[in-house]
């Protein structure tokens, strides 16, 4: 997961391959509760891991929910241990919600009917999304909450209720602000069903009603059998009392599922038209884990996008989209149907032919931000004419390639904002594109960025490379680590790569000789080398940070770096390291021979004497017996044979920025190299 402060996306041409999808956020946190309040043992298979997932399971566990394991682990099922519909007696205790809905909502409402003394924070955003009609629903039940800081707002307090007063008469609730509401009422009404029927009117148009079938469906999973008149009134009949299913598995997310058929729409035809040679190769993006079994409504994003050209083909949980029309066709569409995904939408009319309209969209303005109003102004950001009501949002796409711009795109903390703009980076005018605080993806889809470069592609000129050169003991190993771990791409140690070939050549038995040169240079192209944090070295899945320092190692670095063959096949291997969404290179030659075209080249140096004491005090920090005057003359000598080597010797190249971080601190120079890189991307920091 990008846990940067913003996150730079290069210009991309295509997309084609397969993806899986996280658990649907909806299903999980619907399930979570259903079983939190079963009796018995409910097994949960394939549960999103996510911001609003954790923050349910810690409220549960508070509750006194048994869950196994603590933490959700991918492919890992999750067992739950149900309260049986009742607190132990004297519960009481704050719980943090952040800024989920579907578990501050539906907890609100089951823990006023449960008893106890509860009060419901979050994080500031929550405070400002309206909790007013569910409360005063509950409140016709006799059950007793009170408001914190605003009427009609988290946080609340909640007490032990009064049911003397609770009546037959129908429970009434608005529908037209959020289905969260009505969710919530008939997952925790159950409870009081005992003897009666228990019966709720909504006032006003419902929204959202695939939503409430989700609930529905769930339910009927947990032995609810909820009858459902009209989307007007809903009884839950006398009797009603949760039954855990022994285990249930959760769909993946049909709202992530918009991004990837979005996706599919947009640049799967990219590639085609740049590159006649691959004309005939299918392109296409294959969605697994939701498909036309689907129960949740946003599956109906499909129809919306094939309305708009995409080719979509579908099973039981699969879809295959591929581009049809181009560009894509303008639509005018009322959206109550797919609340969330149509915001996927309002990037896919930056690539129409006309004037899209998205209506009946009001709930967009209470959900993890005013999202109309975050909508027009980031498309507007990105040359957009946009028109914003009440309801509704209208679209008009930059006119020409030229009008088009680059833009930091500002996510107000919201998971959906973030990952339906990345779809710009498909921009006909090849322009980059900022993400602003990625990490905000977590809420629902923690890996989504690693799973759209998975399946993206993009020219290798178009592929940003940060490359730091120096002689030895410079540091540029410790400050391109640092640059590379604050903007998210990846990293590259050259000088390890000798390293691990004479580590993996010597490791399967091959003589580190020109008889072995060819079978050394095809097993070097082929390492799986990835260097992490921390400066660790992994090779596979076995950390080799400690095997490639020791002296054997040094020594068969040598022996392989005198075969031709095996320096060809590295420069090969180096090149392939430059990856979406970029690439930051530390060595000695990486701004003039392996990427002389990388738009930021940075020359380290510092005084001989200055390094000597640096690696002094590195080897004694280590408990390795070391002098300094020996470390001085071994680092003079190994500057004069790099500056004077034949191939490549180290030298600045000639449009690089000079460091000299003899005076400087490992942050200065990080900082400095972080700014210089600002100072060439096309827009400023937010």
């Amino acid at each position: 997961m990008f846990t940067t402060e913003f996150l730079d996306l290069p210009a991309l041409d295509s997309a084609h391959g397969c993806v899986s999808l996280p658990g649907s956020k909806s299903i999980s946190n619907r399930v979570l509760l259903l079983a939190a309040l079963s009796q018995g043992t409910t097994t949960i298979h394939d549960l999103l891991d996510s911001d609003d997932t954790q923050v349910m399971l810690a409220a549960l566990k508070q509750l006194g929910c048994k869950i196994k394991p603590d933490s959700v682990t991918p492919g890992q099922a999750i067992a739950v241990t149900g309260i049986g519909g009742q607190l132990p007696g004297g519960t009481s205790a704050t719980l943090f919600l952040g800024n989920a809905g579907t578990a501050m909502r539906p907890l609100t409402a089951a823990l006023a009917l449960l008893g106890g003394n509860f009060e419901m924070t979050g994080v500031p955003r929550m405070y400002e999304r309206p909790i007013g009609d569910l409360v005063d629903a509950l409140r016709q039940l006799g059950c007793r909450i009170d408001y914190l800081r605003d009427q009609g707002f988290p946080p609340l307090k909640i007490g032990a209720p009064d049911f003397s007063q609770f009546s037959s008469l129908p429970i009434q609730v608005r529908g037209d602000v959020s289905s969260q509401f009505l969710t919530s009422l008939l997952m925790a009404l159950p409870l009081l069903a005992k003897d009666r029927d228990v019966t709720i009117e909504v006032v006003g148009e419902l929204i959202s009603k695939p939503y409430i079938h989700i609930t529905l469906e769930l339910l009927t999973r947990f032995g609810i059998e909820v009858r459902n008149d009209n989307w007007q009134r809903f009884v839950i009949p006398a009797g009603s009392r949760y039954r855990s299913p022994g285990a249930i598995h959760v769909e993946a997310d049909a709202s992530s599922a918009s991004y990837f058929i979005a996706l599919g729409a947009i640049a799967t035809g990219a590639a085609d038209e740049a590159d006649a040679d691959n004309a005939a190769e299918p392109k296409s993006i294959r969605i697994l884990g939701v498909g036309r079994d689907s129960i949740q409504g946003d599956i109906r994003f499909i129809e919306a996008a094939q309305a708009m050209g995409a080719q979509v083909e579908n099973g039981p949980n699969w879809l295959q989209v591929s581009r049809g029309s181009w560009p894509l066709k303008a639509i005018d569409l009322d959206c109550n149907h797919i609340p969330d995904a149509a915001m996927t939408l309002g990037v896919m009319a930056l690539y129409a032919d006309g004037v899209t309209t998205l209506r009946n969209i009001a709930s967009w303005r209470v959900k993890e931000t005013d999202r109309i109003a975050a909508m027009a102004t980031e498309l507007r950001k990105l040359g957009a004419t946009v028109e914003e009501g009440a309801d509704f949002i209208r679209i008009t796409p930059p006119a020409a390639r030229a009008d088009w711009k680059a833009a930091s795109i500002h996510t107000y903390d919201d998971h959906r904002v973030a990952m339906c703009f990345s779809l710009a980076a498909f921009n006909p005018a090849k322009l980059p594109l900022r993400i602003e605080d990625p990490k905000c993806v977590a809420k629902t889809f923690p890996d989504y960025f690693e799973t759209l470069f998975s399946v993206c592609q993009s020219a290798c000129q178009q592929i940003p490379v940060i490359c730091i050169d120096g002689p030895t003991a410079s540091g540029k190993g410790t400050i391109a680590a640092a640059v590379a771990e604050a903007l998210g791409y990846h990293l590259l140690d050259s000088g390890a790569l000798y390293r691990i070939t004479g580590l993996a050549a010597s490791r399967a038995g091959l003589e580190l000789d020109e008889a072995n040169e060819e079978t050394i240079a095809e097993m070097a192209l082929d390492l799986p080398v990835r260097f992490g944090a921390d400066q660790r070295v992994w090779l596979g899945d076995e950390d080799i940070s400690l095997a490639i320092r020791t002296e054997q190692a040094g020594m068969n670095a040598s022996r392989v770096s005198a075969l031709p063959a095996v320096r060809a096949a590295l420069v090969d291997l180096q090149l392939s390291f430059q990856q979406l969404p970029g690439l930051v290179a530390d060595g000695r030659d990486m701004g003039t021979v392996i990427f002389p075209h990388a738009p930021l080249k940075v020359y380290l140096w510092a005084s001989a004497q200055c390094r000597a004491e640096r690696r002094y005090k590195q080897l004694i920090s280590k408990g390795i017996s070391a002098n300094i005057s020996t470390l001085l003359a071994d680092l003079e000598a190994r500057d004069a044979r790099d500056m004077q080597r034949a191939t490549a010797p180290l030298k600045p190249a000639e449009d690089s920025l000079q460091l000299d971080s003899s005076e400087m601190t490992i942050e200065e120079v990080v900082v400095q190299v972080l700014t210089w890189w600002q100072e060439r991307q096309p827009f400023g920091r937010a």
